[in-house]
């Protein structure tokens, strides 16, 4: 680490001085109070442009230079005449779209935009804001509200560069300086032109601007010199004060290679006069040292190189500028040792004695101390270490993590004091520290540590010393303990043992069901917390209900944790027993008769069953009561309700024995099928058992006679099911399946439709691939049987066969890596097709599987190749234009029709250049009518397929080709069509998948086009048309909504009709959905208020206020004088006080400004009953906090401080004890003290009048009202 330099307190207060006490000159002894001269002391102020002025005078003591305050916001006004405005529309001015575009300027600039209309039409624009954003603001405008021109300028391609500047910074400059656009070619484009867009007057300051840069670049000039390497020290000079002495001279700037960087080359820019003498002069140099100097090789050690260079090079610049030697060093990563010295013969001896010199200047020691020590070594916050390099700066001390050295570097004499401190201290902490290691397991760790690191902090506070415990990603049981040996000892023994408490602790987890968790942790953990009190020493830890784990950790001693586990288990078995939960069907009409009165029959079950039982809400159509608890207390109970339900009326319960395995059919989708049997017979109560459970009793509860019509139907439902759900099992290899269902489940569907019964084939995710299970009546599921393996024996029988197929075939099959075979093979349950190898001149095909699928595959391979014998092209001639738009979204347009209509369908090569000769399209794509259309060779599609299927085709590509189609809508509606920033506009091209072209402002046209294909462009169309109808409502409400009224209100009740922070006039408007306008202040008609909106709301609201108006005119005034001391406590805090008592006397109170002439006047205003009643509560109040004011001041006059100047608070006089009044602060050679003047008088109190008396002001303090 790296030594660091400490700032004492000593250091610090000479530092704050300035001056020692022996460089002051000139002191009066410490005795005497040196009087300071009265310009001393108050030093006049510099004047401006003094004559006679001198540059070398000292600067004065109010500073050398007053930098003049600019103004941070500027004004900027231009004129846009009307030829060139953009927005022509005068009758919108102010509301068109030049007010739109300003505002959009103003919120993305800053800047503050106005805009004013001359006499003969032109614009003048007052731009107002920071420098910055007006120069944007400026730029914006021009080129949003000025028509623009655009011109070409050619200079020299190497001038671009100086155009646009470092990073582009010039060109932004000249930019937002002329309010153009500059374009500069690229690098790689021969072009020399630039292009400047803008206004004519702008254009013209951009072109002169640059024709300037390059004629001042027109005088400049580049030389590189390429001089030995050796001799470039020679040229810059010590500290490159020569080259800098060069370029002064001659005004050309001088650029020298870095001595790290291997080049030769020195290029001098600037006028070609100023180059072409600093050539000369850096010639001439080079000349006159190559021909005097020599060199001399010395070696030195590699370490002691870098003491040489110095700190950036500093040595050898010293070393030069003081003998004029040049000392080149080799590169500190190679591992020559050789210095070579160039320079005068008689020079290189005094250059070598210095190389030496500083070579031995520095001397490296190590010390060596334990690596634990090296913290103690540096101290708490370098402390230590920060003693030693305050006293011996230039020594830098390095300690290395894990090693037991400390490296010092500096001057030899330094090296050695700091070397003998270091081991003073090291000598001094071996005798009072110690350390010990201990290995504990890793699993302790986090224990030993504790909570926030509760444990380990505790050890180290009682025991003094420092506990280092290794990272968890270190993997390591090995813990340091570090400080005074005692307390190491100590330490050691307490982790040992809290290990071994550890180490016989244990942890078991219980399965708890996570339902049950909060529970046992109770409301607010007290549950919980009365097991924790039993077993203080078990730690007991709940899973995050997140995490939706049954897992209950419990962690301590071994014998307790069992007991704990035990208690909770107890805990944990009677939840569980009385949790039981049964469900009851009871009537409705009988749930208020088992509820009883007040709840008196459910009260008595409840408590002697000892259970927990839920009706339904009243509203509810649920006829089930949920009992829980213990089994057989739920039991004991459901018998009980049941006896009531039977004592109310004739209820009847039958049970019916029907198979398990029908009970889910006879229940039906969502229980459907039960649900009409118990409406059908007058609401009798079926249950089913619950699944799983392996009973087929099904209990039968209601009236007696429609218990019996409801087991009859449910016994003929059984019956039917019964019969028709024989099922019957089938085994198949799964590559059979598809061959069995048949194309299109052609197969499949002749075997239902022979025998009527259901087969189904396994789903790809069933374990059983293989069977096939076949349900229906007996009969027509043996039936399907015995067909379906009649068909698998015949697909088991494996056979050979071939056929012959033209080559000219082949390709069509094994293409696309054999995609048609594949299919074959899928199709016809896994028939193998082999095709000669290419090149093998043979038409034979081969066909190997079970016999009536090689039959099928056969017969599919022969129509495949009719298909291909019998395929013609077609070709459709298209507009290239248009062929993108055919495909669609990654083709998938093209690819539905070839699924579609079985084709193959080619588009041609993109043809650029014909597509540059092209006839330009008007808008989205629409040719002008009379341009014949002459198909190209690139225009052309090519279908091929059977010849129907590619006409049918052929008509799929005609109808995606797009149209455009015209529709009439209103100018004045275009901008709400396109919406805000075009999200109208962009969501009907998205919803419709059409282009819509909506013609520009300025052009006025009442026409909207519509592109796409004829279908969506027809959809589209309709939108649009609605939108229209819309906006033409809109249109029609807003005029409905512009209704005005305007009525004349005395200004002084305008307060009072707006209410507490509007809160009144918010809620007139929002009751009669209205805007209302208060007149501005600088209105001539103060007392005027317009209402708006639609007239029948008008009227309501001025009604309203007109009410609200006569209340208030009813109102009074009334003045009451109140001590001001009161106000403070009268109005609260925060004006919570008067704002209450202003609530319940209905009344509103305003207290005097500050520095008002009758600070006790507090105005009352209400209606009059309600005015004297509060003034009276205020009197009253006033009387009360008059008392306790009177008091605290009386208490203050005591209490009272001293006066600074000896005073005793007004009425003791002048301290005996104090010496003196204070002699203050004294100046000589003052203007009062000049012949003629007179000081003024300090007792005088005309010349100094008093602030107040010594009794306490009856106003408020300027720090505000007491608080009593």
């Amino acid at each position: 680490m790296s030594s660091v330099a400490v700032l004492t307190p000593e250091s610090f207060a000479e530092h704050r001085s300035g001056l020692k006490d022996q460089e002051i000159t000139g002191c009066v002894p410490e005795d005497e109070a040196y009087i300071p001269t009265y310009l001393e002391a108050f030093p006049p102020l510099p004047e401006k442009g003094a004559p006679g002025e001198k540059a070398g005078e000292p600067a004065s003591a109010w500073g050398s230079k007053i930098r003049p305050i600019k103004a941070s916001v500027i004004t900027q006004v231009f004129h846009v005449p009307l030829e060139e405005r953009r927005y022509k529309d005068n009758s919108q001015f102010g509301e068109g779209e030049e007010a739109k575009v300003c505002l959009d300027i103003m919120q993305r600039t800053g800047a503050h935009i106005e805009l004013s209309l001359a006499k003969d039409q032109g614009l003048s624009i007052m731009v107002t804001g920071k420098l910055d954003s007006v120069m944007k603001a400026r730029k914006e405008i021009v080129a949003r509200l000025q028509t623009q021109a655009s011109a070409t300028v050619a200079i020299p391609k190497e001038h671009h560069r100086f155009v646009i500047g470092k990073n582009g910074e010039k060109l932004q400059e000249l930019e937002l300086k002329t309010a153009t656009k500059i374009a500069i070619p690229r690098p790689d484009d021969p072009s020399a032109n630039i292009r400047i867009t803008g206004t004519k007057e702008g254009i013209e300051k951009a072109r002169h601007e640059i024709l300037l840069i390059s004629a001042e670049q027109d005088k400049r000039a580049v030389e590189r010199l390429s001089l030995e390497k050796a001799f470039h020290p020679f040229i810059a000079g010590a500290h490159n004060r020569l080259v800098q002495e060069l370029s002064q001279e001659t005004g050309a700037r001088i650029s020298i290679p870095p001595p790290s960087l291997p080049k030769d080359e020195i290029v001098i820019t600037g006028e070609k006069e100023a180059v072409a003498l600093a050539v000369n002069r850096i010639r001439a140099i080079y000349d006159d040292k190559k021909r005097k100097t020599t060199t001399i090789s010395v070696e030195v050690k590699k370490s002691q190189h870098k003491y040489i260079i110095g700190p950036k090079g500093n040595t050898l610049q010293e070393i030069l500028e003081a003998t004029g030697v040049s000392v080149e060093m080799p590169p500190l990563d190679s591992g020559s040792e050789t210095i070579i010295l160039r320079g005068e013969p008689d020079k290189l001896g005094p250059a070598l004695t210095q190389v030496y010199a500083k070579a031995k200047s520095v001397m490296v020691v190590e010390v060596t101390a334990p690596a634990w020590l090296h913290r103690f070594i540096i101290g708490k916050k370098g402390q230590n270490i920060g003693r030693i390099t305050q006293q011996l700066p230039r020594v830098h001390i390095e300690f290395t993590d894990g090693e037991e050295r400390i490296s010092l570097e500096g001057p030899t004499e330094e090296v050695e004091q700091a070397q003998a401190q270091i081991q003073e201290i090291i000598k001094d902490l071996l005798v009072r520290m110690d350390y010990t290691e201990v290995i504990i397991d890793q699993r302790f760790h986090r224990h030993l540590i504790g909570k926030n690191g509760a444990n380990i902090n505790r050890i180290k506070e009682q025991y003094k010393v420092s506990v280092r415990i290794p990272q968890d990603s270190d993997r390591s049981g090995l813990v340091r303990i570090e400080g005074d040996p005692k307390g190491v000892q100590l330490a050691r023994r307490e982790l040992i043992e809290m290990v071994q408490r550890m180490e016989n602790e244990r942890t078991k987890d219980l399965i708890v069901e996570q339902k049950f968790h909060r529970t046992i942790i109770g409301q607010k953990g007290e549950k919980i917390k009365e097991v924790r009190d039993k077993f203080p020493e078990v730690i007991i830890n709940f899973p995050d209900p997140s995490q939706k784990s049954d897992i209950v950790q419990l962690r301590g001693p071994k014998n307790e944790v069992e007991k704990c586990a035990k208690f909770l288990q107890k805990i944990i078995a009677d939840l569980i027993e009385n949790s039981f939960s049964l469900s009851v069907p009871i009537f409705k009409q009988f749930h208020k008769n088992i509820i009883g009165k007040g709840g008196a029959n459910i009260k008595k079950i409840r408590e002697e069953t000892n259970t927990k039982i839920d009706l339904p809400t009243e509203n509810s159509n649920s006829e089930m009561i949920v009992i829980t608890g213990k089994k057989s207390n739920c039991e004991a109970a459901r018998d009980r309700i049941l006896a009531i339900q039977r004592e109310l009326a004739n209820i009847k319960e039958a049970e019916v024995a029907i198979p398990a395995k029908l009970h889910n059919s006879l229940i039906g989708s969502k229980g459907c099928l039960v649900r009409s049997i118990m409406e059908d017979c007058g609401g009798v109560h079926i249950h089913f058992p619950s699944e799983g459970s392996g009973s087929d009793k099904v209990t039968i509860r209601g009236p007696a006679g429609e218990v019996e019509k409801a087991k009859k139907q449910l016994l003929q439902l059984a019956e039917e099911k019964q019969v028709n759900n024989f099922t019957a099992e089938l085994q198949a290899k799964p590559e059979y399946h598809k061959f069995l269902i048949g194309r299109g489940g052609a197969n499949i569907r002749r075997v239902r439709d022979k025998t009527g019964a259901r087969i189904i084939f396994p789903s790809p995710d069933d374990t059983e691939q293989e069977l096939i299970t076949i349900v229906g009546k007996e009969e027509a599921v043996r039936q399907a049987q015995k067909e379906l393996e009649s068909l698998v024996k015949n697909l088991d029988d494996v056979v050979e066969d071939s056929m012959v197929v033209d080559v000219r075939h082949h390709r069509h099959f094994v293409c696309r890596r054999g995609q048609v075979l594949r299919e074959l093979a899928e199709e016809y349950g896994g028939v193998a097709v082999s095709f000669p190898r290419t090149g093998v001149n043979s038409q034979r095909v081969t066909l190997k599987g079970a016999k009536d699928c090689v039959e099928a595959a056969k017969k599919r391979i022969q129509e495949i190749i009719e298909d291909l014998e019998s395929q013609v092209s077609v070709e459709v001639a298209i507009p290239q234009r248009y062929h993108r738009a055919i495909m669609g979204p990654k083709g998938c347009r093209i690819q539905h029709i070839t699924r579609e209509h079985e084709v193959q369908i080619k588009f041609p090569e993109r043809d650029d250049s014909a597509a540059g000769q092209e006839a330009p399209p008007h808008e989205n794509g629409e040719v002008s009518p009379e341009a014949e259309f002459v198909p190209r060779k690139c225009d052309i599609i090519t279908i091929s397929g059977r010849a129907e299927k590619c006409e049918l085709a052929k008509a799929a590509l005609l109808a995606l080709v797009p149209i455009t189609e015209d529709i009439e809508v209103s100018y004045e509606l275009h901008r709400y069509i396109i919406g805000q920033k075009g999200s109208g506009i962009r969501k009907m091209m998205e919803e419709y998948e059409v282009n819509i072209w909506v013609p520009q402002p300025e052009k006025q046209l009442d026409v909207i086009k519509v592109t796409g294909l004829a279908a969506n462009v027809e959809r589209a169309k309709q939108g649009l048309l609605e939108r229209v109808k819309e906006l033409q409502a809109e249109q029609e409400d807003r005029a409905l909504r512009s209704f005005k009224v305007t009525m004349s209100v005395d200004p002084k009740f305008h307060p009072k009709i707006i209410g507490r922070k509007g809160a009144v006039i918010s809620q007139i408007r929002k009751d009669h959905d209205v805007s209302i306008q208060f007149p501005d202040k600088g209105d001539e008609q103060q007392d005027v208020i317009v209402i708006s909106g639609y007239e029948r709301n008008v009227e309501e609201a001025r009604q309203a206020i007109q009410q609200l108006v006569s209340e208030l005119q009813e109102m009074v005034s009334q003045d009451v004088h109140l001590d001001p001391r009161t106000h403070a406590r009268i109005i609260g805090a925060r004006g919570k006080a008067i704002r209450k008592l202003m609530e319940e006397f209905k009344v509103d109170i305003r207290f005097p400004q500050p520095g008002s002439d009758e600070p006790d006047k507090v105005t009352v205003t209400g209606l009059p009953e309600t005015v004297d009643n509060a003034i009276d509560h205020l009197l009253n109040l006033e009387e009360e906090y008059l008392l306790s004011v009177t008091e605290t001041e009386t208490l203050a006059a005591y209490m009272k401080p001293p006066s600074r100047y000896g005073g005793g608070g007004g009425a003791g006089g002048m301290d005996d004890s104090s010496g003196g009044p204070a002699k203050g602060f004294v100046v000589r050679d003052a203007p009062w003290n000049a012949a003629g003047n007179k000081a003024p008088d300090m007792s005088s109190a005309e010349d100094f009048p008093t602030f107040g008396t010594g009794v306490a002001p009856k106003q408020a303090s300027a720090w505000g009202p007491k608080k009593f």
